[in-house]
């Protein structure tokens, strides 16, 4: 079994059992994301190895104005996807199984978690694991404190207000507040 096998499975919404060799496979990733990060977070390093990490974290080139303040947290890595002019303040959670993608000109503040999982409602079934991507388009703004949830798309020039928590897909040039976060008026140049 081989990661781009998961992966492929991940991205396309298969439920992952808890007993199964890909919750298995999940699991293995994962300690190297913690190996990874481990690294990042341990002690200062310059912006450019802070990229060689973060390439390595998610198996992909990063650009060079791709900026992040450690600490940060990935529970997987290696189905994210930043774009370009990516700024990350520190202290985000990125569990990223269901796939995250960043665009481009992006900003996301201190402490904003992003979740692409969802375990099982019925008991009997709580280890299985529902992926969910979250798509983040171009020049969004994400406030400090804002949670993000499973299979949430947020439209090109967006803002999610601090401590939002989305659980909706938001609409370009909107800005959201609240939890659950709500739109509140459009994004004026």
């Amino acid at each position: 079994m081989k990661l781009q096998d998961l992966l492929d499975a991940l991205n396309a919404g298969q439920t992952i059992t808890g007993d199964s060799p890909w919750h298995q496979l999940m699991h293995r990733t994962s300690q190297e994301a913690l190996r990874i990060t481990g690294e990042l977070n341990g002690r200062y390093h310059e912006p450019e190895r802070v990229r060689e990490l973060l390439s390595e974290l998610t198996g992909a080139p990063i650009d060079e104005s791709v900026t992040l303040f450690p600490p940060f947290s990935s529970d997987f890595g290696k189905n994210t996807k930043f774009g370009r002019r990516v700024f990350i303040n520190s202290g985000c959670k990125f569990q990223d199984q269901g796939g995250i993608v960043v665009g481009d000109d992006c900003l996301i503040g201190h402490n904003v978690v992003i979740a692409t999982l969802n375990h099982d409602v019925a008991p009997s079934r709580r280890a299985d694991m529902h992926p969910a991507a979250v798509v983040i388009g171009r020049n969004v703004w994400i406030g400090a404190n804002a949670t993000i949830l499973p299979g949430v798309t947020i439209g090109d020039n967006a803002v999610v207000a601090a401590a939002a928590v989305v659980t909706r897909d938001v609409p370009a040039q909107s800005i959201v507040v609240g939890s659950p976060a709500k739109v509140v008026r459009s994004v004026e140049d």
